[in-house]
C-alpha cells in the first residue's frame, strides 16, 4: 500500500484563495494554502482531531504552499490533491465516500521540485491516479488533450503563486 491511510476527510479548499480551471470532466483548482494548528482546529474535532494529533505526534503544525486540487466536474468530489508545502510536501488520494484518504509524502531529495513533478504526473498518470482514488468512472471520460491544455494554465497559476510565496518567505 502506498502512503498512510486516514479516516478523516481533508480540509476543503478555500474558494477565496483558489483559482479553478475547467478540464472537461475535471475541474482543477490552484490554491495558496496555510496549514497550522488554528486551521486544523477550525476543521476537525473529537475523534477526527485525535487522529490528526496522532499523525502529527502532537507537534505544532505550521506550513504553507501551493495546492493543486483535482475535482470531478459533475460530482464536485476532490479525488486528488498535491500540497507543495515548504516543510512537508505530500499528495492525497481521496476516496469518493469522503471517509478515507491516503496521504503520500513527497521525497524532494529524490524527485526535485514538486510542481514540475505534479504537472508531469497529471499529464502522464492522471487516469491511473484517479482509478486508485476510486474515480474510475471519471477516469474513463478524461480527455487527455483537454487535460494537457488545462495543465499549461494550471502550471502558470501555480508558478506565480510559488513566486509570491518565495518573496513572502524572504521578507
Amino acid at each position: 500500500m502506498t502512503g498512510t491511510v486516514y479516516s478523516v476527510a481533508p480540509i476543503p479548499p478555500d474558494d477565496a484563495h483558489t483559482t479553478y480551471v475547467d478540464a472537461g470532466v475535471l475541474r482543477i483548482g490552484v490554491e495558496h494554502r496555510l496549514l497550522n494548528d488554528a486551521e486544523l482546529a477550525a476543521n476537525y474535532s473529537g475523534e477526527d482531531m485525535a487522529e490528526i494529533q496522532a499523525a502529527t505526534r502532537g507537534q505544532a503544525v505550521q506550513d504553507n504552499g501551493v495546492s493543486i486540487h483535482v475535482f470531478g466536474a459533475r460530482d464536485s468530489h476532490e479525488y486528488l490533491r498535491f500540497d507543495m508545502f515548504a516543510q512537508a510536501p505530500h499528495y492525497h488520494y481521496i476516496e469518493p465516500s469522503g471517509s478515507k484518504q491516503t496521504i503520500v509524502e513527497y521525497d524532494r531529495v529524490a524527485l526535485g521540485d514538486m510542481l514540475p513533478w505534479t504537472i508531469n504526473q497529471l499529464n502522464t498518470r492522471l487516469v491511473e491516479m484517479l482509478v486508485f482514488a476510486g474515480g474510475a468512472a471519471v477516469a474513463a471520460e478524461v480527455d487527455s488533450r483537454r487535460i494537457s491544455d488545462c495543465l499549461a494554465e494550471v502550471g502558470k497559476l501555480a508558478g506565480k503563486a510559488e513566486e509570491v510565496l518565495r518573496a513572502q518567505r524572504e521578507n
